[in-house]
């Protein structure tokens, strides 16, 4: 049997196997509202066999969209939308999970497919706010608004609104976005955090819009369903962030009650020539904080042979992987996986209405 297809239990919730669908930006919402586009991009990924189904990057609040294409969470008309998707994604056995974000200073963007540039007001577009007055740099070179600390009081606040929305959508497993670049990696970054005050300078005070922003979402989400984080845990550049580092914090977040880290990295500065890109590379770094921090670990990036994805589980470098390009290529990876793994619970991730006419030889 394959430790891939192997159910995973964390608080009340139990994945019928160790394979996600990673969060997943389609650049394809009105005002931030999930719609058929979702429902059938999501719920195909349940019908496939996941485990676990992320909506993609939701922001909480409209200046925390990425472009004006993206998931909102911001007000309550979100909600019926996201909890029609979710009964499908339960009907169909997959856990619905979200994540909830902040673009920061790399909001305000046109979607990938027309430049992936920061938009002028005229355009759609709004005024970016960060930690530092500091442009990204690239095709996003909007000048953002440093935020005061009232600032920082209401995102931190819209966060708590967001895992309230989605507690009512019906979600039952919530992760924070601080990773990527968007802002609560830009406080984590000393390369986007120039900041002069407690929430800038030392490893502390960068850290400080983190802990607090979860310890804030962590009193209002119920204790049965996991809270877990996406964190960038090295810029993988000489002054940014370090793995070391990471696990510090990791071991702080997991004493404010984190329950699962998603482990991911970089896209704070506009250049990637110092990733060591590579299939699995970050399996390697998921099984160092695992140990280090003494936390469960999700990870992805680059992971797309059976193979590699159940020896990084059986191995214990890693509790879930993460898909996402594998599974826009093949949305029924789990049951391909799990023949090629030769495990016959394969057939098990198969709906009933394709089981007769798949299995038919």
């Amino acid at each position: 049997m394959a430790r891939l297809l192997d159910p995973y239990c964390l608080k009340d919730i139990t994945l019928r196997n160790r394979i996600a669908v990673s969060p997943m930006c389609q650049y394809s919402c009105d005002d931030g509202f999930l719609d058929e586009w979702h429902l059938v991009h999501l719920g195909s990924r349940a019908i496939g066999g996941a485990g676990l189904v992320i909506v993609e990057a939701t922001a909480v609040s409209p200046e925390g969209r990425i472009s004006p294409a993206c998931s909102g969470i911001y007000h309550d008309g979100h909600i019926e939308p996201m909890a029609r998707i979710n009964r499908f994604l339960k009907e169909h056995g997959a856990v619905p999970g979200i994540q909830l974000a902040h673009a920061g200073r790399k909001g305000s963007a046109s979607r990938p497919w027309e430049g992936d540039h920061h938009l002028d007001t005229e355009q759609g577009g709004w005024q970016t706010i960060a930690p530092s007055a500091i442009p990204f740099g690239g095709s996003l070179r909007k000048t953002p608004t440093a935020m005061s600390i009232a600032d920082i009081q209401r995102v931190q606040h819209d966060f708590v609104v967001g895992a309230q929305r989605a507690l009512a959508a019906g979600f039952e497993w919530l992760e924070l976005h601080f990773a990527h670049g968007y802002l609560a990696h830009e406080f984590y970054s000393p390369l986007a955090n120039h900041r002069p005050d407690t929430y800038g300078g030392t490893f502390e005070n960068r850290t400080r819009f983190l802990r607090e922003a979860f310890q804030a979402v962590r009193a209002v989400w119920p204790e049965r369903f996991p809270l877990t984080v996406r964190l960038s845990v090295t810029d993988w550049q000489p002054d940014g962030v370090t793995i070391e580092e990471s696990i510090e914090l990791v071991k702080w977040l997991r004493s404010d009650g984190l329950d699962l880290l998603d482990v991911s990295h970089g896209f704070v500065t506009p250049d990637i020539s110092t990733i060591p890109w590579g299939p699995g590379f970050l399996i390697p770094i998921a099984s160092q904080i695992r140990k280090a921090a003494q936390i469960p670990t999700a990870v992805g990036w680059l992971i797309t042979d059976p193979a590699q994805a159940e020896a990084a589980i059986a191995s214990e470098d890693t509790d879930l992987v993460l898909l996402a390009r594998e599974l826009l290529r093949d949305p029924y990876w789990p049951y391909h996986a799990g023949i090629a793994l030769s495990d016959p619970r394969a057939e098990e991730l198969l709906p009933i209405q394709y089981a007769r006419a798949v299995k038919k030889r």
